[in-house]
């Protein structure tokens, strides 16, 4: 948000026993708020040290936000405090009291003796402290007034005050006594700092600057970090506009409200204050007492590139492109580079879909780092990495150029731009298939700590980089756990229990939220059916959209499927080529995890083929990877395949030889097993059962062999075949 300029001054009135003396430059006014706070202040330094110090902390960091903060009820006002201890909150409230239903020279005797705390050789306040100032304010303020000024703001703390007795008689019947002790152990959970509720926050009134400003302040801060614990959109433009009622040339409201407009995607109300908050900046003549001559100027260029940052944001891109252009025409005409620069990174935002976007971004990237703009330098260099994660360049490299942004950041203490970096290495590691790597730095944005300055309860935790993290973070718990989403879940358990016809009715689901992995699924139903010809066709078509649309990864998901419909269809010298174009595709986007399942599916091909024994050495290469980032499903599938291989192997060894391998066969099947059991793949747990009895029968272990039948017989009798030879089938 823009800073709060200080031409902020409000015209003197009195409204709702406000009264206002900034006649003479003074920005602050006497209420009966304040003058609840100053009885506060007073009776605190009466107290001393009765005080522990327990509660003198308490009270001291309720202080700053009390002093800063809009005016309250004095009934809330008495919480707040006898939160912090119950006897001071007594002794205000009566000394209020007596005020209140006094004479007008209680008051007057109350401001006299407020001038004493300065006084002496170690004074109760200093001049120069927080309330120092705010005692000194107060003090010349109310000097200030007029004796009929004097005489309203007495009215107006004897209606403060009987205000919250009526409401303390109608609230009595409905109140429960609290003991200290509970007093005390909800001080402990309650922040004292935090934003007041909606219905505790009065703004009928006109604010002081000071007030004004924590509140934009405030509500600006917690948009940006934590979304949740700001007013809701509706009040908080009521409060606004009641803020703007009395003061429409205060641009820092209008921008406030252009934040606001915002949340609820309200394009009119956003581009209106927008616009607002620039005149306001011209017309007030903040801009140019900063800025010299250039202020008019600047304020318009600065207004033409905001403008078309909305609309982009709006997807009005027609627009964007208009307003970006005259943004790019004042700002050359006023030679302004740092302007021109972001209007530069804006264009490469409108643009990116053009072949010659690289270019232009590289150009942006030169130009920030010359004229010293880190925040924009760092963006761009996120942008070029992001652009050639896609187009395959190699993850050291990549990472390399992460880390000299890094550099930027941490110098420059942009966290921001620290939390992008490290949800942009979440999503290359993810792209490269190496979830482990992904976890790690998900989890490290998760737990680091902000470099934003914000108040204490208010985590930074509704930015775009936490909410990637989290999504990937989701996904790489599903596939471990086998829980990618609910449809997908639903549809792999289908698929599982051999349930083919309620899997099919998961596509249309899965179709609606993604048309692309829908179709694929689709071909995968059809495949388990035996509807090879049907399922060829659906596959052979995916294909070629998702090549036209450079889909690297679904282009290699569909070759490895195409490739398995041959081998079903007995057509395995034709999986071959597949298979290549596969590993070649992989290997040179990086992307090692799809590299690995084409590794098996040949290792799988070879095995048919004949030569079980080259599976075995090129399966070597690919099951650490599979063991290390893959999904259990997967895991299970390796362990199967490498077991088949060794057991195909074996046929060719000495009988000690031959039993040993037959053993280690077995002992990888257990483990095969208990990945297919994890995710309740029934049809591949039979698979194995039947397999593992076939080598106990062979090694003459006749009690293991009976134990893994009547398991067979169990599951295939829950489960039954669907005419597919075992040996046909990868995964």
């Amino acid at each position: 948000m823009a800073s709060v300029h200080e031409s902020l001054y409000f015209n003197p009135m009195m409204t709702n026993g406000v009264v206002h003396a900034n006649v003479f430059g003074i920005k602050d006014c006497v209420t009966p708020y304040k003058m609840a706070l100053l009885v506060l202040l007073s009776e605190l330094g009466r107290a001393g040290a009765q005080l522990s110090l327990l509660e003198r902390r308490r009270l001291n960091r309720l202080l700053l936000p009390l002093l800063q903060g809009p005016d309250m009820t004095l009934s809330r006002l008495h919480k707040a405090i006898e939160e912090s201890c119950p006897n001071l909150a007594n002794s205000v409230q009566i000394r209020i009291k007596l005020m209140a239903e006094g004479e007008l020279k209680d008051m007057e005797q109350f401001f006299d003796d407020l001038s004493d705390s300065f006084t002496g050789t170690e004074p109760e306040v200093h001049k120069t402290s927080v309330v120092g100032l705010f005692l000194r304010h107060m003090i010349l303020a109310y000097n200030k007034l007029s004796f009929s000024q004097v005489y309203k703001l007495y009215t107006a703390l004897q209606q403060y005050y009987q205000n919250d007795e009526k409401k303390a008689g109608i609230d009595e019947t409905d109140m429960e006594l609290t003991n200290t002790e509970e007093l005390e152990g909800k001080m402990e959970k309650e922040e004292l700092d935090v934003p007041l509720r909606e219905e505790e926050i009065s703004c009928s009134g006109p604010l002081s600057q000071k007030q004004a400003e924590y509140f934009l302040s405030q509500q600006a801060s917690l948009l940006k970090n934590d979304e949740t614990k700001a007013l809701t959109p509706a009040f908080l433009q009521k409060e606004l506009n009641n803020l703007l009622k009395f003061n429409p040339d205060f641009a820092e409201a209008h921008y406030l409200s252009y934040l606001n407009s915002l949340r609820v995607q309200d394009v009119f109300s956003s581009t209106h204050s927008l616009l607002h908050y620039f005149d306001r900046l011209i017309l007030t003549g903040a801009e140019s007492k900063s800025n010299g001559d250039e202020g008019y100027g600047r304020s318009l260029r600065y207004a033409a590139l905001n403008l078309a940052a909305l609309h982009c944001r709006f997807g009005h891109y027609r627009q964007a492109e208009l307003a970006l252009q005259e943004a790019i025409r004042i700002a050359q005409e006023s030679n302004d580079h740092v302007c021109l620069q972001h209007c530069l990174s804006w264009l490469y935002i409108l643009e990116q879909k053009r072949s010659d976007s690289c270019v232009l971004l590289e150009h942006s990237v030169k130009k920030a780092v010359h004229f010293g703009l880190p925040y924009l330098a760092s963006l761009g260099i996120q942008s070029l990495v992001q652009q050639r994660a896609f187009a395959g360049k190699t993850a050291n490299k990549l990472m390399d150029a992460l880390k000299d942004s890094d550099l930027l950041h941490w110098k420059h203490s942009l966290s921001e731009l620290i939390d992008i970096s490290i949800a942009q290495k979440t999503a290359i590691w993810r792209l490269y298939g190496r979830s482990t790597m992904a976890l790690q730095q998900a989890q490290m944005l998760l737990s680091m700590n902000s470099l934003e300055a914000v108040n204490v309860g208010v985590q930074q935790n509704n930015t775009e980089s936490f909410a990637v993290v989290l999504c990937h973070l989701a996904e790489l718990h599903a596939e471990q756990l086998w829980m990618l989403f609910d449809q997908k879940i639903q549809f792999d358990r289908a698929m599982n229990d051999g349930k083919y016809h309620v899997a099919d009715s998961f596509v249309a689901g899965i179709t609606a939220l993604n048309s692309i992995e829908g179709v694929y699924r689709k071909a995968i139903v059809l495949k388990a059916q035996n509807q090879m010809s049907e399922a060829h066709k659906l596959l052979q078509k995916l294909l070629i959209h998702c090549q036209n649309i450079k889909n690297t990864e679904m282009v290699i998901s569909v070759l490895l499927s195409i490739a398995e419909l041959y081998w079903r269809s007995s057509c395995h010298t034709i999986a071959l080529p597949v298979l290549l174009q596969a590993l070649a595709l992989s290997r040179e986007y990086r992307l090692q995890y799809l590299a690995s399942e084409t590794v098996l599916n040949l290792a799988f091909s070879q095995l048919i083929l004949g030569i079980p024994e080259q599976a075995l050495n090129i399966l070597h290469t690919a099951i650490e990877p599979i063991l290390a980032h893959g999904a259990v499903l997967d895991k299970g599938c390796a362990m199967f395949l490498v077991a088949k291989c060794q057991v195909a192997s074996a046929a060719s060894y000495s009988p000690q030889k031959k039993t040993e391998a037959l053993e280690l066969a077995i002992l990888n099947l257990n483990e095969a097993k208990t990945y297919f059991a994890k995710v309740d793949c029934k049809e591949q747990l039979r698979d194995v059962l039947y397999f593992q009895a076939r080598l106990f029968h062979t090694l003459g272990k006749t009690q293991e062999r009976n134990k893994c039948a009547m398991l067979f017989r169990q599951v295939h009798q829950e489960l039954p075949a669907h005419g597919v030879p075992l040996i046909n089938a990868f995964k």
